[in-house]
C-alpha cells in the first residue's frame, strides 16, 4: 500500500471509529427565530470557532494570556454560559454545543452584554477535546444540566462515563476542577460514583458540593425547587 492509500485508509478508519462511537445527544431539527438567525450571521464571524483537528491556542483566542480558561459544554439555550461570563469577567470560556438554535440564542446574548470573554463551536465536544484542546490546558470544565437518558437501556449514552472523564482529566491542569450539576437523584448518584472514581480527582466536598456563587438559579431550576425538586452540584480537583 502506497503513503497515499495509506493515508486515505487512516481517515476512513478515523471517520468509522466516529460513527461507531456512541454519542451522547441526537440532533434534533430545532427552529430558529429570526433573532438567533441574524446572530449566527453577524456574531459567529467574530465569536465562532469552527471545528479543525489542529490544536486551539486559547491564549490567542482571547487575546489575552493571564484569564483562566473555562470550558463548558453543552450550554443549552446559553443564559447561564452569558450569565457566569459576566460574574466572572477574568475567565475565558469555549463553549460547545451541538444545536443551533442554542449556538445562535448564546450569540445574540453576547452580542446584547458586549461579552468578549465566550467563544462558541458548535461539535462535537468529545472530538473538540481529542483534536482541539491541549493536554493540561483548561482551568475549570462545566457540565450544567447534561441529559441524564434516564431509562437503562439508554444508560450507554450518558456523557459522564469513566472513559470521558479519564479525557478530560488530561486536559485539565493540575489544581483544575471539574463542576457537574443534574437535577436527575439516579444520574446524580452515577455521576459522583464515576467521579470518585477516578483517581486523577479529588472531591471538593464529602460528596455533594454547595452550589458554587458563579452558577446562576435557571428559572427551570427555580420552579423546580418550589416544587420540592432536588439539584445536585460535583466539584471536582484535578490532582
Amino acid at each position: 500500500m502506497n503513503t497515499l492509500n495509506q493515508t486515505e485508509q487512516v481517515q476512513d478508519d478515523a471517520e468509522d471509529l466516529s460513527q461507531r462511537r456512541i454519542r451522547s445527544f441526537v440532533l434534533r431539527q430545532g427552529r430558529l427565530t429570526k433573532g438567533q438567525a441574524r446572530a449566527l450571521e453577524t456574531g459567529f464571524p467574530q465569536f465562532g470557532v469552527n471545528y479543525a483537528p489542529e490544536l486551539l491556542d486559547l491564549n490567542t483566542l482571547f487575546n489575552r494570556t493571564d484569564s483562566k480558561k473555562i470550558l463548558e459544554i453543552g450550554f443549552g439555550m446559553g443564559e447561564t454560559t452569558a450569565k457566569i461570563a459576566q460574574v466572572l469577567p477574568d475567565c475565558d470560556f469555549l463553549a460547545a454545543e451541538v444545536h443551533t438554535p442554542g449556538v445562535g440564542a448564546l450569540l445574540k446574548l453576547i452580542q446584547e452584554n458586549a461579552l468578549n470573554n465566550i467563544r462558541v463551536i458548535q461539535h462535537d465536544v468529545v472530538e473538540v477535546l481529542h483534536n482541539m484542546v491541549a493536554d493540561a490546558s483548561l482551568d475549570g470544565v462545566h457540565i450544567f444540566f447534561p441529559d441524564p437518558w434516564h431509562k437503562k437501556r439508554h444508560h450507554k449514552r450518558r456523557l459522564i462515563q469513566a472513559e470521558f472523564v479519564q479525557l478530560l482529566c488530561t486536559k485539565l491542569k493540575a489544581g483544575g476542577y471539574l463542576h457537574v450539576a443534574t437535577d436527575w437523584q439516579e444520574y446524580a448518584e452515577w455521576v459522583l460514583e464515576v467521579l470518585n472514581a477516578e483517581a486523577q480527582l479529588e472531591n471538593s466536598a464529602k460528596d455533594y458540593a454547595v452550589k458554587p456563587s458563579y452558577r446562576p438559579l435557571t428559572k427551570f431550576e427555580n420552579r423546580g425547587l418550589k416544587l420540592g425538586h432536588g439539584v445536585w452540584d460535583m466539584v471536582f480537583t484535578r490532582k
